[in-house]
């Protein structure tokens, strides 16, 4: 059970590098104003609340996708959107600026 929150969260040990260097994509799920306000280069900004229905801008559903907001909350909601729409690959970097810093 743990092993699964932490998973949710975005806790796990993972290499957010190495799946940018396979072609991953960053997510980021906060709105556009907070987005404006700083994000990592060359992530996508689509605000979880319409993600649902802006799926189509992540067209591979096999290609790894990396989830970040302020805080980690709202990238894990947007990990779970993904993951049950098909998503195969999807991690939940957290917040944008610790993301931002593991990259």
């Amino acid at each position: 059970m743990l092993d699964a929150i932490k998973n949710l969260f975005g806790m796990e040990k993972t290499d957010y590098a190495a799946l940018l260097k396979e072609g991953a994509v960053i997510l980021d799920v906060r709105s556009k104003s907070e987005y404006d306000g700083g994000h990592i280069k060359n992530s996508i900004n689509i605000p979880v609340d319409q993600l649902q229905k802006n799926l189509s801008k992540l067209k591979d559903k096999n290609k790894p996708v990396i989830t970040c907001c302020a805080s980690g909350m709202r990238s894990a909601s947007a990990k779970s959107i993904l993951q049950n729409n098909g998503y195969k690959n999807v991690h939940n970097g957290g917040g944008w600026s610790s993301l931002n810093n593991k990259i």
